[in-house]
């Protein structure tokens, strides 16, 4: 007979761990100060009664347990301590934000958040689970991460230290995945630029458009980075009207070349 106290809602209890049983046993269970009550809603396997769930309280959890099955003539009687058999509903509503500190931040609803501590795996591409120390709080800071890299986060939690801790973490909550699979070559060329890289080049091209700007109002820088041709064929106005125009198709040419390669 194994009993857990499922999300500090109700009591679960099975007695099938060696297999369904041969026989339908009756169930029947009570807390220290309260009358003994017949199973009102049966665990079955085909038909066969294999565990009972039954009301709680959270002002029951360090109360004494008992059950009782019988079938027939054969009674077994079991005392129960569920302090430490609490098992909570895994986290839910997992999301990750790229943080303004170039970190990447889980977060995690949890449906009952007082005395509740918990554990995070990570697991970067294809390789293992990494574990998190146990910890308080609904949040995660994965640091620095890669910007070629795929990552898969998952998160458990359990009844912490100073409410009488549980022994029982709840399940895995929900896989949540940020990144790229980037375990294969033919991924690399796929890859999104990265929004910085994209903000460096407006700000450099913005940059050059200023430069070029200020050439054109200023004769002193004019002569200094375009000089006078020794024997200008045509006039010398055109001339440099011709160069800076020249200087200004450079410039944009590089910009979106270098746009061009990076994307």
């Amino acid at each position: 007979m194994k009993c857990l106290v499922i999300n500090l809602e109700n009591v679960r209890c099975t007695w099938n761990s060696q297999g369904t049983p041969d026989v339908n046993y009756n169930f029947s269970s009570w807390f220290v100060k309260e009358n003994e009550r017949s199973c009102a809603e049966y665990l079955t396997d085909n038909g066969t009664n294999i565990g009972c769930k039954r009301p709680y309280t959270k002002l029951q959890r360090f109360d004494a347990f008992y059950t009782t099955l019988r079938y027939g003539r054969e009674t077994y009687v079991k005392k129960h301590d569920l302090k430490r058999k609490v098992m909570l509903n895994p986290p839910t509503n997992l999301t990750v934000k790229n943080g303004s500190d170039f970190n990447l931040w889980f977060y995690w609803n949890q449906t009952d958040k007082h005395c509740v501590e918990y554990q995070v795996r990570v697991k970067m591409n294809n390789s293992t689970w990494e574990f998190s120390p146990v910890y308080l709080g609904q949040r995660y800071c994965q640091n620095l991460p890669s910007s070629t890299a795929r990552y898969e986060l998952q998160v458990r939690s359990r009844i912490e230290h100073s409410c009488g801790e549980s022994e029982v973490w709840s399940d895995w909550s929900e896989p949540v995945v940020w990144g790229f699979n980037n375990t294969t070559d033919t991924n690399k060329g796929h890859e999104a630029m990265p929004v910085w890289t994209v903000v460096l080049y407006v700000a450099a091209a913005i940059t050059l458009l200023l430069l070029v700007m200020i050439l054109l109002h200023n004769e002193r820088i004019k002569i200094i980075l375009i000089p006078p041709l020794p024997k200008p064929v045509l006039n010398s106005s055109d001339v440099e009207v011709s160069s800076i125009q020249r200087l200004i198709d450079a410039i944009l040419l590089f910009s979106c070349l270098a746009l061009f390669n990076d994307a």
